[in-house]
């Protein structure tokens, strides 16, 4: 599955800057998670920190880079990087909702005042295709809710050693049939 086409706005410097998906994804094999807010327990206790710990192993298995995606504009984003000391793994602030809604992953989580957000998953992409995904169960609007175990960094962890693994081991070879 293509990933969708959209802009993502960034801050930087001082400055709005604007990125395709496609300058972020093409050519490259990348993971991203996406939560539903910055600054929310789970996410910003488990969910950022666990990748940025698991970075360098995810790397090492093969991957460009990790970014964070939620439904935040780039100051929240930066801020929240910024109060958590987060260096390796890239915010992706998705503003407008773009990306995830044109993904199919867009909720409403108005129950606890947060309008548009996105459900939570860790996807690896490789050049733009989705590769493997790890969608928590029970995707709806208003979930009073929040799993996390589908999306975890040892889940993508073992997703990609296993792909390394299986892309590693010989092909078995059938001998020729007479014909």
């Amino acid at each position: 599955m293509q990933l969708p086409f959209v802009d993502f706005i960034f801050r930087e410097g001082g400055e709005f800057v604007t990125r395709t998906s496609k300058e972020i994804f093409s050519g490259k094999r990348v993971v991203v998670f996406a939560l539903p807010g910055a600054f929310t327990p789970t996410c910003t206790e488990q969910q950022l920190p666990g990748f940025e710990e698991a970075y360098d192993d995810i790397k090492a298995l093969g991957v460009d880079e990790v970014y964070c995606l939620s439904v935040n504009d780039a100051f929240v984003m930066n801020a929240w990087f910024e109060s958590l000391g987060i260096k390796n793994v890239k915010a992706l602030p998705d503003g407008n909702g773009a990306f995830t809604t044109a993904a199919g992953m867009a909720v409403q989580k108005t129950n606890v005042g947060f309008a548009i957000r996105s459900w939570r998953y860790a996807a690896v992409v490789n050049n733009g295709e989705l590769e493997w995904s790890g969608v928590e169960e029970g995707k709806r609007d208003n979930a009073s809710d929040d799993p996390y175990e589908a999306s975890t960094p040892t889940r993508v962890v073992q997703y990609l050693q296993a792909k390394r693994d299986a892309d590693a081991a010989p092909t078995e070879t059938k001998e020729a049939v007479p014909v």
